[in-house]
């Protein structure tokens, strides 16, 4: 594997510490706020830094041509908006004009929000990881001039960050053959990673079996799930497990998908007061979580929370798909019906301080003085509430003791507690409307109101896609984004294209009586052919975009939040040629599953998407 250069490995080792905890800066109050080249962008990510000291400029040939032209390494720095170490990261070192100053002089800086280009932080990503063994955001890399990467890390502590942006500074001016040439070595690796092949396998019934049978035993059979900490979701991976439930009945891969949603459902990952679901959390138990709440998240859980209760009614279940849709409608639809990508980890204390997760925690005092003593006292004991708290020294609701509770008595209380919160600072929401969060989101919605009998369900994510499609359709394609209700610049990703075409073919498959179904089934066909004639040859895998930058093309097939563009455009022809006259479609779909069967099966609980997917083109849908 490459690796760093040497002369910066005792810096990586010392800066693989814990992040500090935030500090608020008023040095922004104290200075005149002058914009930085990002000024006129859409991105409330890149907005949020417009008036850093920093000279940021947003990804893009001005930015690469100044390098090149003055000689100067780039420093890379990739985020999004709700993002607390984000915040962090910002108010302590981006605002500091002695950091600031560093990096102008030495530098071009440039900020990239992560979800307004995921073809970008895809590459940035990996390049971090392979330097530094860990991955996360901000993800903050440096690069030589001519944009090969030699050196990366998540948050940085602000002493140690000046000290490595003086040493990257000195080594550059001492060695510029060195640091170019081992970027350019680790450019070659990338390249060589992303565009990989395998030779086709065939993934015959018993070795999907086998494969479900080695991914039940690697999950969490005490608190659900699947790793330790952090612990995410891994949405994808149980999809798969419930797929081979409902094929071959299962019991162990049901249970498996089962006990993580049970695990969620009772811990601090879950909005107990408001619904939904935090991003991950960072012990097994899914007790703490980290606070941001995302569209995608909503949408791949309240499908694995669809797919369970089809194969078993569960009220508790249940319940946390129908809180978890009336948290979507409440607080995270765009008037034209669209849903927005996120909300922050962060709000505002009493003090005027940023506080991760204050939003969502709790005292015994404000518990009681919500419920009054009685019924205090009895949601206290329910969920743990202590004064001396779990979590900076207040509480996270959870449930501890794994039994139902009676809901009938709990769920007016959660109401009480859900008014008297709503005085309290909110989170910021992330108004970005994402084309393809927004297809599993319609996807989801429309297989949740088959299941529950809720037509209304359906008819919110028949309102989403059209709001969609009259703004983000164009003459040619669509496009990745909109922002205050103007799309922006950048193209449809594969990932957008192929899970905004599985929510059309949703809509079809599960329409109320009287309600159209072809133009779904019509529209989700002349997406395909998009992704058929925009992104490269099946025989190989697709391309994250139509057109690479960056390091590399992207043939992206790890799942994400979402299964990989992959998996989703195998998904959406796999569905096509069953539901229409398409045999094109089927022949693609073929050649797709071939070029990326034997990837798929290297790696199944990071691939568990793909293996789905290819899955379902042998057997049909289960």
């Amino acid at each position: 594997m490459i690796r760093v250069l040497p002369i910066l490995l005792p810096t990586l080792l010392l800066w693989a510490a814990a992040p500090a905890a935030a500090q608020d800066s008023a040095q922004d109050s104290a200075r005149e706020r002058v914009p930085n080249h990002l000024l006129g962008a859409a991105s409330p990510y890149l907005r949020q830094h417009l008036y850093n000291p920093v000279d940021w400029y947003p990804w893009g040939e001005e930015a690469l041509q100044k390098a090149r032209a003055e000689g100067k390494m780039i420093f890379v720095s990739v985020g999004y908006a709700s993002c607390h170490w984000c915040h962090v990261m910002r108010e302590e070192s981006f605002e500091d004009p002695q950091i600031a100053a560093l990096l102008n002089a030495d530098f071009v800086a440039i900020k990239i929000d992560r979800e307004a280009r995921p073809d970008l932080d895809e590459q940035f990503m990996l390049a971090t990881q392979v330097i530094s063994g860990t991955g996360g955001w901000p993800n903050n890399l440096f690069l030589t001039p001519q944009g090969d990467p030699v050196f990366g890390g998540t948050y940085f502590p602000p002493a140690d960050f000046r000290r490595l942006i003086a040493e990257i500074a000195a080594l550059w001016r001492e060695q510029p053959e060195a640091v170019s040439a081992e970027g350019y070595r680790m450019t070659l690796y990338l390249r060589d990673y992303f565009t990989r092949q395998a030779a086709a396998v065939e993934l015959t019934p018993a070795r999907l079996e086998r494969i479900v049978a080695g991914l039940v035993a690697g999950t969490d059979d005490f608190n659900g799930g699947y790793g330790t900490a952090p612990k995410f979701p891994r949405a994808p991976l149980f999809l798969f497990l419930a797929d081979a439930a409902a094929r071959r009945a299962d019991g162990a891969a049901g249970e498996a998908v089962r006990a993580a949603l049970d695990g969620m459902i009772a811990g601090g990952i879950h909005d107990q007061v408001g619904g939904g679901f935090h991003r991950y959390a960072v012990d097994p138990a899914w007790q703490v979580p980290h606070f941001e709440k995302m569209l995608y998240d909503q949408a791949m859980i309240g499908l694995l929370l669809t797919r369970s209760l089809a194969d078993r009614p569960d009220p508790g279940h249940a319940r946390a798909l129908r809180r978890l849709i009336a948290w979507l409608m409440r607080e995270m639809r765009a008037p034209g019906g669209a849903f927005y990508a996120a909300q922050d980890a962060d709000s505002r204390l009493p003090s005027g301080a940023r506080g991760e997760g204050a939003y969502y925690l709790w005292t015994p005092g404000e518990v009681t003085a919500a419920l009054g003593e009685t019924e205090g006292a009895w949601l206290s004991a329910l969920f743990d509430i202590t004064e001396a708290g779990d979590f900076e020294g207040a509480n996270i609701l959870h449930l501890p003791g794994g039994d139902s509770p009676d809901f009938a008595r709990l769920d007016p209380l959660l109401d009480r507690l859900a008014a008297a919160r709503a005085a309290r600072p909110r989170p910021a929401t992330d108004r970005k409307i994402l084309l393809g969060w927004n297809g599993a989101a319609i996807a989801m919605l429309a297989e949740a109101a088959q299941v529950t009998g809720r037509a209304d369900y359906w008819q919110a994510g028949a309102r989403a896609a059209r709001s969609l499609l009259a703004t983000l359709r164009t003459a040619g394609g669509y496009r990745h984004a909109a922002i205050d209700g103007a799309p922006t610049a950048t193209p449809a990703q594969l990932s957008d294209l192929a899970a905004l075409g599985l929510g059309l073919v949703a809509l079809h498959d599960f329409a109320p009586e009287g309600e159209a179904r072809a133009p779904w089934l019509a529209e989700a066909r002349a997406i395909a052919e998009i992704i058929r004639a925009g992104f490269g040859p099946a025989d190989t895998g697709y391309r994250m975009t139509m057109q690479p930058e960056g390091f590399s093309p992207v043939i992206a097939i790890e799942d994400g939040n979402l299964p990989s563009g992959n998996a989703m455009a195998l998904m959406l022809f796999a569905r096509l040629s069953r539901r229409m006259e398409a045999p094109e479609l089927e022949v693609e779909a073929n050649r797709l599953a071939a070029a990326l069967s034997g990837l798929a099966a290297e790696i199944p609980d990071q691939r568990a998407g793909l293996l789905t997917a290819i899955r379902e083109l042998a057997e049909g849908e289960a």
